[in-house]
């Protein structure tokens, strides 16, 4: 029997809440968007700073999300909006459509709920089918990932996305023993990863697999192409003095994050070596603070899965129009 999908209360713990609610500081009026909406901790948060006056759109790409989303609409007397969708894609047609934001955040990976679900097929931790999609309805799974992929494609994803130091060697005995019988189950991905590593790896830090697994998760999902094409759309529908929150949980989403703040906060984009500004180019952020923002040692010492977070926060700039 398949776990029930009703919400509970321990199925997401919102990491940096007090953090998000502190920078983003929503206010009667606003308009909130939460493009990570999941079982929806950090929007009932921000909805409730709203105090029925205002309004929420909660954004996501799984459609488990909705009974979370059912509880949470009949919990606030803001309005509430739920837009089903790969975020950066919502972002742009919402843009696009003109609609404006004083508030923005987006809670980038995969969420408890999904980890804590074993038919999902992300977690190492249970055998379960290799799937690893947000959305069910996607087409590309981590099965096909495993089974098709050139050894070459396979260890430059692990390399890239998973920063595996053994990315080669797995690479290959995945090719090897699919080339018997093709990898169905996350059980059968686990033993052959263990098996590929040095010995003294297997018992290092963290799971041998969980670099692997996250390669995967983020290939099948796209996830750094989305975040790529998320973060310039929120921009564009960020009202001047509006507020932007990124939290990522590793190295690959916090540089694209950080990259982009830093450009807009440049502004010029003209080679360095040009002596004065030619593009016109304005600054179009300001970071709050420069520094991401990390969980506190209780925060993390009660929700061990809060060490890796990382937030980022801008406000949006007002463009002065030259004359």
């Amino acid at each position: 029997m398949l776990p029930s999908v009703l919400p509970t209360e321990t199925d997401h713990v919102p990491v940096l809440a007090d953090e998000v609610l502190a920078a983003l500081d929503p206010r009667p009026g606003d308009t909130v968007v939460d493009c990570t909406f999941g079982a929806g901790g950090h929007a009932a948060l921000l909805a409730e700073r709203l105090r029925g006056r205002g309004k929420l759109i909660a954004i996501d790409r799984d459609p488990t999300v909705a009974p979370y989303f059912e509880r949470l609409r009949r919990s606030t007397a803001a309005k509430t909006r739920l837009l089903h969708g790969e975020f950066s894609s919502v972002l742009g047609q919402l843009a696009a459509n003109g609609v404006e934001a004083d508030v923005i955040l987006l809670d980038l990976g995969v969420s408890s709920m999904q980890l804590d679900r074993p038919e999902r097929g992300f977690s190492y931790a249970a055998d379960a089918p290799l799937d690893m999609r947000m959305d069910p309805s996607g087409e590309l799974t981590a099965r096909d990932v495993v089974n098709v992929y050139s050894e070459r494609e396979l260890t430059e994803i692990f390399r890239r996305y998973g920063e595996e130091r053994y990315a080669g060697q797995i690479a290959r005995a995945i090719v090897r023993r699919r080339g018997k019988e093709p990898f169905e189950r996350t059980g059968d991905l686990v033993e052959t990863i263990k098996k590929a590593i040095p010995a003294p790896a297997r018992f290092g830090e963290g799971h041998p697999a969980k670099r692997v697994f996250q390669a995967l998760r983020i290939e099948v999902n796209d996830e750094l192409g989305s975040l790529e094409r998320a973060l310039p759309a929120g921009l564009e529908m960020l009202r001047p003095g509006g507020r932007l929150a990124v939290i990522s949980f590793h190295s690959l989403e916090d540089r694209i994050v950080k990259r982009f703040l830093r450009s807009q906060e440049h502004g010029c984009t003209c080679p360095p070596d040009f002596p004065i500004c030619a593009c016109g180019a304005e600054p179009t952020l300001r970071a709050t603070p420069r520094r991401a923002i990390r969980p506190s040692a209780t925060e993390v010492a009660r929700n061990p899965r809060a060490q890796s977070a990382r937030l980022r926060v801008a406000v949006k700039r007002a463009v002065e129009k030259r004359g």
